[in-house]
Protein backbone atom coordinates (compact mmCIF):
# COMPACT_ATOMS: atom_id res chain seq x y z
CA UNK A 1 0.00 0.00 0.00
CA UNK A 2 1.15 3.82 -0.42
CA UNK A 3 -0.31 5.44 2.61
CA UNK A 4 0.32 8.91 3.69
CA UNK A 5 0.50 9.08 7.61
CA UNK A 6 -0.26 13.00 8.93
CA UNK A 7 0.85 14.29 12.23
CA UNK A 8 1.08 17.83 12.43
CA UNK A 9 2.65 18.29 15.55
CA UNK A 10 4.11 15.17 16.25
CA UNK A 11 7.26 14.71 14.37
CA UNK A 12 9.23 10.99 14.74
CA UNK A 13 12.06 13.08 14.61
CA UNK A 14 11.36 14.83 17.81
CA UNK A 15 13.22 14.72 21.15
CA UNK A 16 10.49 12.98 23.76
CA UNK A 17 10.03 14.19 26.96
CA UNK A 18 9.20 17.53 26.62
CA UNK A 19 5.94 18.94 26.59
CA UNK A 20 4.72 18.40 23.78
CA UNK A 21 6.61 15.68 22.52
CA UNK A 22 5.46 11.92 23.78
CA UNK A 23 3.97 8.54 23.11
CA UNK A 24 2.55 9.90 19.54
CA UNK A 25 5.58 10.97 18.44
CA UNK A 26 6.81 7.10 19.08
CA UNK A 27 3.91 5.63 17.48
CA UNK A 28 4.51 7.43 14.19
CA UNK A 29 7.44 6.67 13.93
CA UNK A 30 7.93 3.09 14.74
CA UNK A 31 4.39 2.06 12.86
CA UNK A 32 6.07 3.90 9.63
CA UNK A 33 8.90 2.23 9.97
CA UNK A 34 6.95 -1.43 10.29
CA UNK A 35 5.10 -0.76 7.43
CA UNK A 36 8.08 0.13 5.40
CA UNK A 37 9.93 -2.97 6.43
CA UNK A 38 7.09 -4.66 4.73
CA UNK A 39 7.04 -2.67 1.46
CA UNK A 40 4.45 -0.95 2.42
CA UNK A 41 5.61 3.03 0.96
CA UNK A 42 4.90 5.52 3.60
CA UNK A 43 4.95 9.79 3.44
CA UNK A 44 4.77 10.95 6.92
CA UNK A 45 3.95 14.79 6.81
CA UNK A 46 4.50 16.73 10.02
CA UNK A 47 4.82 20.29 10.80
CA UNK A 48 8.30 22.26 10.34
CA UNK A 49 9.07 23.78 13.29
CA UNK A 50 12.51 24.79 12.38
CA UNK A 51 13.84 26.66 10.08
CA UNK A 52 17.18 24.35 9.39
CA UNK A 53 15.20 21.30 9.14
CA UNK A 54 15.03 19.67 5.10
CA UNK A 55 12.01 19.95 2.94
CA UNK A 56 11.75 16.18 3.26
CA UNK A 57 14.15 13.37 4.61
CA UNK A 58 14.26 9.90 3.49
CA UNK A 59 14.36 7.88 6.69
CA UNK A 60 15.06 4.33 4.65
CA UNK A 61 12.94 1.33 4.15
CA UNK A 62 10.37 3.16 1.81
CA UNK A 63 9.85 5.54 4.27
CA UNK A 64 9.78 9.83 3.40
CA UNK A 65 9.53 12.26 6.18
CA UNK A 66 7.96 15.79 4.75
CA UNK A 67 8.09 18.70 6.84
CA UNK A 68 5.10 21.16 5.87
CA UNK A 69 5.29 25.32 6.05
CA UNK A 70 2.46 25.86 7.97
CA UNK A 71 2.82 29.02 10.53
CA UNK A 72 5.90 30.09 11.71
CA UNK A 73 9.02 27.60 11.63
CA UNK A 74 9.32 27.56 15.34
CA UNK A 75 8.05 24.96 18.00
CA UNK A 76 4.30 26.35 18.57
CA UNK A 77 1.99 24.66 21.74
CA UNK A 78 -0.45 22.56 19.87
CA UNK A 79 -3.21 24.24 21.74
CA UNK A 80 -2.60 27.39 19.17
CA UNK A 81 -1.94 25.55 16.10
CA UNK A 82 -5.35 25.29 14.73
CA UNK A 83 -5.43 28.42 12.45
CA UNK A 84 -1.74 27.30 10.79
CA UNK A 85 -4.15 23.93 9.53
CA UNK A 86 -5.66 25.65 6.10
CA UNK A 87 -1.75 26.23 5.05
CA UNK A 88 -0.88 22.91 6.48
CA UNK A 89 -3.63 21.35 4.10
CA UNK A 90 -2.98 23.19 1.07
CA UNK A 91 0.69 22.46 1.20
CA UNK A 92 -0.33 18.66 1.54
CA UNK A 93 -2.44 18.81 -1.30
CA UNK A 94 0.56 20.55 -3.67
CA UNK A 95 2.55 17.82 -2.32
CA UNK A 96 0.28 15.40 -3.37
CA UNK A 97 -0.03 17.57 -7.08
CA UNK A 98 3.40 17.33 -8.01
CA UNK A 99 4.11 13.66 -6.63
CA UNK A 100 3.70 10.71 -9.08
CA UNK A 101 2.83 8.42 -6.02
CA UNK A 102 -0.70 7.18 -6.19
CA UNK A 103 -1.55 6.80 -2.24
CA UNK A 104 -3.75 4.37 -1.17
CA UNK A 105 -5.31 5.98 2.36
CA UNK A 106 -4.26 8.57 4.66
CA UNK A 107 -3.37 7.49 8.44
CA UNK A 108 -4.17 10.61 10.55
CA UNK A 109 -2.78 11.28 13.98
CA UNK A 110 -4.76 13.60 16.34
CA UNK A 111 -7.63 15.84 15.51
CA UNK A 112 -5.90 18.73 13.52
CA UNK A 113 -4.41 15.81 10.95
CA UNK A 114 -7.78 14.49 11.54
CA UNK A 115 -9.39 17.55 9.61
CA UNK A 116 -6.62 17.84 7.16
CA UNK A 117 -7.54 14.08 6.23
CA UNK A 118 -11.12 14.85 5.77
CA UNK A 119 -10.11 17.97 4.04
CA UNK A 120 -8.24 15.83 2.00
CA UNK A 121 -11.22 13.23 1.18
CA UNK A 122 -13.60 15.98 0.13
CA UNK A 123 -11.48 17.22 -2.55
CA UNK A 124 -9.14 14.26 -3.68
CA UNK A 125 -11.68 10.94 -2.29
CA UNK A 126 -8.55 9.40 -0.51
CA UNK A 127 -9.92 7.42 2.52
CA UNK A 128 -8.23 8.12 6.15
CA UNK A 129 -8.22 6.26 8.88
CA UNK A 130 -7.59 8.00 12.49
CA UNK A 131 -6.06 7.49 15.73
CA UNK A 132 -6.65 10.59 17.88
CA UNK A 133 -4.20 9.82 20.42
CA UNK A 134 -6.59 11.93 23.11
CA UNK A 135 -10.01 13.31 22.60
CA UNK A 136 -10.61 16.85 23.14
CA UNK A 137 -14.16 16.01 25.77
CA UNK A 138 -11.78 13.71 28.05
CA UNK A 139 -9.15 16.29 28.41
CA UNK A 140 -12.07 19.00 28.82
CA UNK A 141 -13.59 17.07 32.06
CA UNK A 142 -10.48 16.16 33.37
CA UNK A 143 -8.70 19.54 33.30
CA UNK A 144 -11.90 22.15 33.16
CA UNK A 145 -10.77 25.91 32.27
CA UNK A 146 -7.26 24.72 32.54
CA UNK A 147 -7.55 23.28 29.23
CA UNK A 148 -6.64 25.76 26.67
CA UNK A 149 -7.65 24.11 23.27
CA UNK A 150 -10.46 25.86 21.43
CA UNK A 151 -13.90 24.55 21.76
CA UNK A 152 -14.03 23.82 17.70
CA UNK A 153 -11.79 20.81 18.58
CA UNK A 154 -15.15 19.11 20.23
CA UNK A 155 -16.74 19.76 16.37
CA UNK A 156 -13.71 18.67 14.34
CA UNK A 157 -13.24 15.56 16.49
CA UNK A 158 -17.22 14.80 15.97
CA UNK A 159 -17.10 15.20 12.27
CA UNK A 160 -13.74 13.14 11.76
CA UNK A 161 -15.15 10.20 13.41
CA UNK A 162 -18.24 10.38 11.58
CA UNK A 163 -16.42 10.49 8.16
CA UNK A 164 -13.54 8.56 8.66
CA UNK A 165 -13.28 4.53 7.11
CA UNK A 166 -12.26 3.07 10.51
CA UNK A 167 -11.33 4.97 13.93
CA UNK A 168 -8.76 3.31 15.74
CA UNK A 169 -9.35 3.47 19.56
CA UNK A 170 -6.33 2.09 22.08
CA UNK A 171 -7.97 0.71 24.44
CA UNK A 172 -11.46 -0.31 25.74
CA UNK A 173 -11.65 2.82 27.77
CA UNK A 174 -11.00 4.74 24.18
CA UNK A 175 -13.58 2.85 22.70
CA UNK A 176 -15.83 3.97 25.12
CA UNK A 177 -15.42 7.36 25.24
CA UNK A 178 -15.73 6.95 21.05
CA UNK A 179 -19.13 5.79 20.97
CA UNK A 180 -20.17 7.46 24.09
CA UNK A 181 -19.06 11.18 23.87
CA UNK A 182 -18.62 11.33 19.61
CA UNK A 183 -21.08 8.90 18.72
CA UNK A 184 -18.62 7.36 16.44
CA UNK A 185 -20.19 3.93 14.53
CA UNK A 186 -19.25 1.22 16.83
CA UNK A 187 -18.76 -0.68 13.43
CA UNK A 188 -16.15 1.38 12.41
CA UNK A 189 -14.25 1.00 15.82
CA UNK A 190 -10.97 -0.87 15.81
CA UNK A 191 -9.04 -1.61 18.98
CA UNK A 192 -5.26 -1.26 18.04
CA UNK A 193 -3.21 -0.78 21.05
CA UNK A 194 0.48 0.76 21.47
CA UNK A 195 3.59 -1.40 21.29
CA UNK A 196 7.42 -1.96 22.24
CA UNK A 197 10.21 -2.17 20.52
CA UNK A 198 11.83 -5.27 21.17
CA UNK A 199 14.96 -3.91 19.34
CA UNK A 200 15.27 -0.96 22.08
CA UNK A 201 14.07 -2.60 25.16
CA UNK A 202 14.29 -5.96 26.98
CA UNK A 203 16.19 -7.04 30.32
CA UNK A 204 19.54 -6.06 31.32
CA UNK A 205 21.49 -7.11 34.83
CA UNK A 206 20.03 -4.69 37.48
CA UNK A 207 23.90 -3.72 39.12
CA UNK A 208 25.26 -3.06 35.49
CA UNK A 209 22.56 -0.76 34.41
CA UNK A 210 23.01 1.17 38.14
CA UNK A 211 26.31 1.36 37.49
CA UNK A 212 26.13 2.80 33.62
CA UNK A 213 23.85 5.21 35.33
CA UNK A 214 25.42 6.02 38.79
CA UNK A 215 23.27 5.23 40.85
CA UNK A 216 23.19 3.49 44.33
CA UNK A 217 23.30 -0.74 44.22
CA UNK A 218 22.60 -0.76 48.04
CA UNK A 219 18.88 0.83 48.09
CA UNK A 220 15.40 -0.10 46.01
CA UNK A 221 15.16 2.10 43.01
CA UNK A 222 11.84 3.63 41.77
CA UNK A 223 11.59 5.21 38.29
CA UNK A 224 9.31 7.52 37.00
CA UNK A 225 9.38 8.30 33.37
CA UNK A 226 7.33 11.11 31.08
CA UNK A 227 6.25 14.13 30.37
CA UNK A 228 6.90 16.60 32.69
CA UNK A 229 3.07 17.85 33.19
CA UNK A 230 0.38 18.05 35.78
CA UNK A 231 -1.72 15.73 34.75
CA UNK A 232 1.21 13.10 34.62
CA UNK A 233 0.81 12.35 38.56
CA UNK A 234 4.25 12.87 39.22
CA UNK A 235 3.05 15.16 41.96
CA UNK A 236 1.36 11.82 44.13
CA UNK A 237 4.00 9.90 43.31
CA UNK A 238 6.54 12.57 45.68
CA UNK A 239 4.08 12.81 48.15
CA UNK A 240 3.62 8.66 47.93
CA UNK A 241 7.50 8.63 48.55
CA UNK A 242 7.04 10.89 51.54
CA UNK A 243 4.57 8.30 52.91
CA UNK A 244 6.45 5.50 52.02
CA UNK A 245 9.41 6.88 54.12
CA UNK A 246 7.59 8.65 56.95
CA UNK A 247 4.18 5.77 57.71
CA UNK A 248 6.04 2.47 56.38
CA UNK A 249 9.74 3.12 57.62
CA UNK A 250 10.74 2.47 54.10
CA UNK A 251 13.72 4.36 51.98
CA UNK A 252 13.90 4.28 48.18
CA UNK A 253 15.09 6.72 45.61
CA UNK A 254 12.64 8.00 43.38
CA UNK A 255 14.50 8.51 39.94
CA UNK A 256 12.30 11.53 37.88
CA UNK A 257 13.17 11.17 34.22
CA UNK A 258 12.10 13.96 31.71
CA UNK A 259 11.71 17.70 31.28
CA UNK A 260 12.72 20.41 28.12
CA UNK A 261 16.86 20.02 28.92
CA UNK A 262 19.19 17.19 29.81
CA UNK A 263 19.94 19.48 33.07
CA UNK A 264 16.98 19.66 35.23
CA UNK A 265 16.03 23.37 34.45
CA UNK A 266 12.92 24.97 36.33
CA UNK A 267 12.91 27.26 33.99
CA UNK A 268 12.74 26.10 30.79
CA UNK A 269 11.07 23.06 32.61
CA UNK A 270 8.22 25.07 34.80
CA UNK A 271 7.11 21.59 36.07
CA UNK A 272 10.23 20.62 37.25
CA UNK A 273 10.55 23.42 39.39
CA UNK A 274 6.87 22.93 41.09
CA UNK A 275 8.13 18.86 41.85
CA UNK A 276 11.39 20.20 43.29
CA UNK A 277 9.41 22.17 45.59
CA UNK A 278 7.20 19.83 46.69
CA UNK A 279 10.09 17.56 47.09
CA UNK A 280 11.18 19.79 49.74
CA UNK A 281 8.10 20.39 51.22
CA UNK A 282 7.52 16.50 51.85
CA UNK A 283 11.02 16.44 53.35
CA UNK A 284 12.53 13.55 50.82
CA UNK A 285 14.23 16.01 49.06
CA UNK A 286 17.52 14.01 49.11
CA UNK A 287 14.88 10.56 47.76
CA UNK A 288 14.05 12.36 44.41
CA UNK A 289 16.65 12.51 42.03
CA UNK A 290 15.59 14.82 39.08
CA UNK A 291 17.31 13.50 35.54
CA UNK A 292 16.08 15.99 33.27
CA UNK A 293 15.88 14.80 28.92
CA UNK A 294 17.42 11.49 27.77
CA UNK A 295 18.15 10.45 24.65
CA UNK A 296 15.94 7.11 24.04
CA UNK A 297 19.02 5.17 23.39
CA UNK A 298 19.61 5.62 27.41
CA UNK A 299 16.06 4.57 28.64
CA UNK A 300 16.62 1.10 28.50
CA UNK A 301 19.74 1.34 31.27
CA UNK A 302 16.87 3.50 33.35
CA UNK A 303 13.85 1.07 33.05
CA UNK A 304 16.71 -1.60 34.12
CA UNK A 305 18.16 0.09 37.07
CA UNK A 306 14.46 -0.01 38.24
CA UNK A 307 12.95 -1.91 40.75
CA UNK A 308 9.45 -0.39 40.38
CA UNK A 309 8.32 1.69 37.64
CA UNK A 310 5.89 4.22 38.46
CA UNK A 311 3.15 5.67 35.85
CA UNK A 312 0.36 7.57 38.12
CA UNK A 313 -1.61 10.10 35.66
CA UNK A 314 -5.00 11.48 36.13
CA UNK A 315 -6.11 10.23 33.02
CA UNK A 316 -4.43 8.20 29.87
CA UNK A 317 -4.94 7.48 26.48
CA UNK A 318 -2.93 4.55 26.74
CA UNK A 319 0.90 4.41 28.26
CA UNK A 320 3.57 3.20 26.37
CA UNK A 321 6.41 3.69 29.07
CA UNK A 322 4.53 0.66 31.30
CA UNK A 323 4.73 -1.48 28.62
CA UNK A 324 8.69 -0.14 27.94
CA UNK A 325 9.10 -1.23 31.89
CA UNK A 326 7.60 -4.18 31.35
CA UNK A 327 9.36 -5.29 28.52
CA UNK A 328 12.35 -5.01 30.72
CA UNK A 329 10.97 -7.04 33.40
CA UNK A 330 10.24 -4.14 35.57
CA UNK A 331 6.81 -4.45 37.55
CA UNK A 332 4.28 -1.50 37.13
CA UNK A 333 2.53 0.57 39.87
CA UNK A 334 0.17 2.45 37.10
CA UNK A 335 -3.07 4.72 37.33
CA UNK A 336 -6.50 2.35 37.10
CA UNK A 337 -7.11 4.29 34.38
CA UNK A 338 -7.34 4.09 30.45
CA UNK A 339 -4.79 1.95 28.52
CA UNK A 340 -3.29 1.07 31.48
CA UNK A 341 -6.28 -0.95 32.90
CA UNK A 342 -5.65 -2.93 29.72
CA UNK A 343 -1.79 -3.78 30.06
CA UNK A 344 -1.03 -3.88 33.78
CA UNK A 345 -2.72 -6.57 35.54
CA UNK A 346 -3.71 -5.82 38.99
CA UNK A 347 -1.50 -8.23 41.23
CA UNK A 348 0.47 -10.04 38.18
CA UNK A 349 2.83 -7.73 36.53
CA UNK A 350 2.19 -4.72 38.91
CA UNK A 351 -0.61 -2.88 40.97
CA UNK A 352 -3.06 -0.65 39.88
CA UNK A 353 -4.39 2.38 42.32
CA UNK A 354 -6.77 4.88 41.82
CA UNK A 355 -5.51 8.20 40.26
CA UNK A 356 -4.23 11.28 42.69
CA UNK A 357 -4.18 9.12 45.71
CA UNK A 358 -0.83 9.01 47.24
CA UNK A 359 -1.53 6.90 50.08
CA UNK A 360 -2.47 3.96 47.84
CA UNK A 361 0.84 4.31 46.17
CA UNK A 362 2.62 4.15 49.30
CA UNK A 363 1.14 0.98 50.53
CA UNK A 364 1.50 -0.64 47.17
CA UNK A 365 4.82 0.40 47.06
CA UNK A 366 6.16 -0.51 50.69
CA UNK A 367 4.33 -3.94 49.46
CA UNK A 368 6.83 -4.43 46.29
CA UNK A 369 9.64 -3.31 47.91
CA UNK A 370 9.03 -5.22 50.95
CA UNK A 371 8.23 -8.89 49.35
CA UNK A 372 11.51 -9.84 47.28
CA UNK A 373 8.95 -13.20 46.13
CA UNK A 374 6.42 -10.97 44.96
CA UNK A 375 8.19 -8.59 43.12
CA UNK A 376 10.40 -11.56 41.65
CA UNK A 377 7.37 -12.97 40.36
CA UNK A 378 6.27 -9.66 39.13
CA UNK A 379 9.34 -9.07 36.80
CA UNK A 380 8.47 -12.79 35.21
CA UNK A 381 4.91 -12.24 34.86
CA UNK A 382 5.23 -8.41 33.45
CA UNK A 383 7.54 -9.19 31.02
CA UNK A 384 5.80 -12.21 29.63
CA UNK A 385 2.68 -9.90 29.38
CA UNK A 386 4.66 -7.15 27.40
CA UNK A 387 5.64 -9.88 24.51
CA UNK A 388 1.65 -9.64 23.84
CA UNK A 389 2.05 -5.72 22.59
CA UNK A 390 4.88 -5.81 19.88
CA UNK A 391 5.19 -2.70 17.47
CA UNK A 392 4.81 -6.12 15.08
CA UNK A 393 1.62 -7.12 16.38
CA UNK A 394 0.30 -3.44 16.18
CA UNK A 395 1.42 -3.05 12.63
CA UNK A 396 -0.47 -6.39 11.59
CA UNK A 397 -3.71 -5.29 13.21
CA UNK A 398 -3.32 -1.49 11.40
CA UNK A 399 -3.09 -3.40 7.96
CA UNK A 400 -5.79 -5.23 8.62
CA UNK A 401 -7.85 -2.18 9.49
CA UNK A 402 -5.81 -0.47 6.16
CA UNK A 403 -7.59 -3.38 4.19
CA UNK A 404 -10.88 -3.29 5.32
CA UNK A 405 -11.17 0.93 5.53
CA UNK A 406 -10.38 0.43 1.56
CA UNK A 407 -12.58 -2.30 1.13
CA UNK A 408 -15.78 0.01 2.77
CA UNK A 409 -14.20 2.92 1.27
CA UNK A 410 -15.36 1.28 -2.39
CA UNK A 411 -18.45 -0.02 -0.80
CA UNK A 412 -21.78 1.86 -0.94
CA UNK A 413 -22.88 1.20 2.77
CA UNK A 414 -20.67 0.12 5.74
CA UNK A 415 -19.15 -3.38 5.23
CA UNK A 416 -16.86 -3.10 8.32
CA UNK A 417 -17.32 -5.59 11.45
CA UNK A 418 -16.71 -4.60 14.51
CA UNK A 419 -13.32 -6.31 16.01
CA UNK A 420 -12.89 -5.11 19.43
CA UNK A 421 -12.16 -8.56 20.65
CA UNK A 422 -8.69 -8.10 18.30
CA UNK A 423 -6.69 -6.92 20.92
CA UNK A 424 -2.88 -8.40 21.56
CA UNK A 425 -2.57 -12.11 22.97
CA UNK A 426 -0.41 -14.91 21.74
CA UNK A 427 2.86 -15.79 20.31
CA UNK A 428 3.97 -13.24 17.61
CA UNK A 429 6.79 -12.93 15.36
CA UNK A 430 10.24 -12.12 16.07
CA UNK A 431 10.74 -8.06 16.09
CA UNK A 432 12.89 -6.56 13.17
CA UNK A 433 14.46 -3.45 12.84
CA UNK A 434 12.16 -0.63 12.96
CA UNK A 435 14.17 2.08 10.58
CA UNK A 436 12.80 5.77 11.81
CA UNK A 437 13.65 4.57 15.19
CA UNK A 438 16.57 3.43 14.90
CA UNK A 439 17.88 6.65 13.43
CA UNK A 440 16.09 9.72 15.75
CA UNK A 441 17.60 10.69 18.55
CA UNK A 442 14.77 10.66 21.08
CA UNK A 443 14.26 10.60 24.95
CA UNK A 444 11.44 9.50 27.48
CA UNK A 445 7.95 8.54 26.26
CA UNK A 446 2.22 11.65 25.15
CA UNK A 447 1.20 15.95 24.35
CA UNK A 448 -0.01 19.46 24.88
CA UNK A 449 1.88 22.42 27.17
CA UNK A 450 -0.01 22.31 30.15
CA UNK A 451 0.09 25.06 32.25
CA UNK A 452 -2.40 23.58 35.37
CA UNK A 453 -2.28 20.26 34.29
CA UNK A 454 -2.81 18.55 31.37
CA UNK A 455 -2.47 15.95 28.03
CA UNK A 456 -4.62 15.92 25.16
Amino acid sequence: MNIAMISEHASPLAALGGADSGGQNVYVAQVASELGRRGNRVVVFTRRDDPGLPDELDCGDNVRLVHVEAGPPRPVRKEELLPFMAEFRRNVSAWLDGSPIDFDLVHAHFFMSGLVADELREARGLPYVITFHALGKVRRRHQGTADTFPDERFEIEERVARNAAAVIAECDQDFHDLQGLYGAPAERIRTVPCGFSTREFGPLPQAQARQRLSLPTDEPVILQLGRMVRRKGVEEVIRGLSRLVHDYRQRALLVVVGGESPEPDPVRTPELGRLMGIAREEGVEELVRFEGQRDRRHLRDYYCAADVFVSTPWYEPFGITPLEAMACGVPVLGSAVGGLKSTVVDGETGFLVPPRNPEAIAERLAVMLREPKILARMRERALARAGEYTWQRVTDLLEDVYEEALGRSALPVPAIVASRDRVPGGTFRAAASPTIAATIPVTSSRDASEPEGGSR
